[in-house]
C-alpha cells in the first residue's frame, strides 16, 4: 500500500509546481483525477484514499513533466471547450476559452433550425465546428485542416461525440472548397508573429509552430482568409475570425478594404480585441 493519501500526494504536487505555474492547484488536481480515473470532485470526497504504488509514480512522472512545461492538455490528452471532453495532442492546438467567443459569434447569427452551410478552417481538434454542430444539428458543416494527424483528430473526436453532421476535408484554408459557397466562414488562424518571444514560453513552447505563427507580423494568414473569403461567401454571408489581442485595427482595416460590411470587432472577456466579422453584400 502506498503511504501517501490523495490529500498528501496533491500538496507535495501543489508545492512543486507552484514556482513555475500558477495553476499549480488546479493542474495538480486534474494530473491526479486524470491518473485515477476519477473525478476532481472524487478527490476531495476521498482524501484519505491510498492509491497504489503504480498510480503514485505514474502522477509523479505526468507533474515532472508538467513541472518541465507540458501542457496540461497534452498530458492528460484530453481539453474542456464548449461543455465538449475533446481529445488533443501535439498535432492540434489546445482549444483556448476565448475562444467560445467565435462560436458565441456565429451562433448569434444562425437562427435555430436553420439549415446554412458553414465552413470551420483549420479545425485542429474540431472544437469550433463541433460547438457549432451541437447547437445547430440542422446545418451542414465543412471543417478543413491540411494537417492529416489534426484533422483525423478531429474525426475521432466527433466520432466518439456521435456528431454526423460535419464532413471532414484535407487541404489548405480555400482549396477543399473549390466552387462551393457558404452562409457562414468562420476561422481561428494562426496569429502570431514568428519571432514572438510569447513562442519560447508556456505552453506555446510545445503547439505546433504551424498552428500558431503566421508570417512576421503574425497577419499572413488572415489577410489571405479575408481576402479569398468573399468568393465563398453568398450574399449576406458571414466571415469570422479570431486575432490577436493588438490586431482587432489592423483586421477591421482589411474587412473594409476588402469590400465587407457592418464590420465589428468583439472583445473578449477580458475586454480585449478578439473576433472581428464582416459581412458580404
Amino acid at each position: 500500500m502506498s503511504p501517501a493519501t490523495i490529500e498528501e500526494l496533491l500538496l507535495a504536487a501543489r508545492s512543486q509546481l507552484t514556482p513555475v505555474h500558477d495553476t499549480a492547484r488546479l493542474d495538480s488536481e486534474v494530473l491526479l483525477a486524470h491518473t485515477l480515473n476519477r473525478s476532481r470532485a472524487w478527490l476531495y470526497t476521498w482524501p484519505e484514499h491510498r492509491p497504489a504504488p503504480a498510480e503514485v509514480e505514474q502522477f509523479r512522472q505526468l507533474v515532472e513533466q508538467r513541472q518541465n512545461g507540458a501542457p496540461v492538455a497534452y498530458l492528460t490528452g484530453q481539453c474542456e471547450f464548449w461543455s465538449l471532453t475533446l481529445e488533443v495532442n501535439p498535432a492540434t492546438l489546445i482549444p483556448r476559452p476565448e475562444t467560445e467567443l467565435l462560436v458565441e459569434q456565429a451562433l448569434s447569427r444562425i437562427p435555430p433550425g436553420a439549415t446554412l452551410r458553414i465552413a470551420d478552417l483549420g479545425t485542429g481538434t474540431g472544437a469550433i465546428a463541433l460547438s457549432i454542430a451541437t447547437e445547430r444539428p440542422q446545418c451542414r458543416i465543412v471543417a478543413t485542416d491540411r494537417c492529416p494527424s489534426a484533422l483525423a483528430t478531429a474525426q475521432r473526436n466527433a466520432g466518439r461525440l456521435g456528431i454526423t453532421n460535419i464532413s471532414f476535408r484535407t487541404g489548405d484554408w480555400y482549396q477543399p472548397l473549390a466552387g462551393e459557397q457558404f452562409d457562414i466562414i468562420l476561422s481561428n488562424p494562426p496569429y502570431v508573429a514568428s519571432g514572438d518571444p510569447h513562442l519560447q514560453q508556456g505552453d506555446l513552447r510545445f503547439e505546433p509552430p504551424t498552428a500558431l505563427t503566421a508570417g512576421s507580423d503574425g497577419l499572413e494568414a488572415i489577410r489571405l482568409l479575408i481576402g479569398k473569403g468573399r468568393n465563398y461567401l453568398k450574399t449576406n454571408g458571414w466571415l469570422l475570425v479570431e486575432h490577436g489581442c493588438e490586431q482587432g485595427s489592423a483586421v477591421t482595416d482589411f474587412f473594409q478594404q476588402s469590400g465587407y460590411s457592418s464590420v465589428r470587432c468583439y472583445p473578449d472577456l477580458a475586454k480585449q480585441d478578439r473576433i472581428t466579422a464582416g459581412q458580404t453584400v
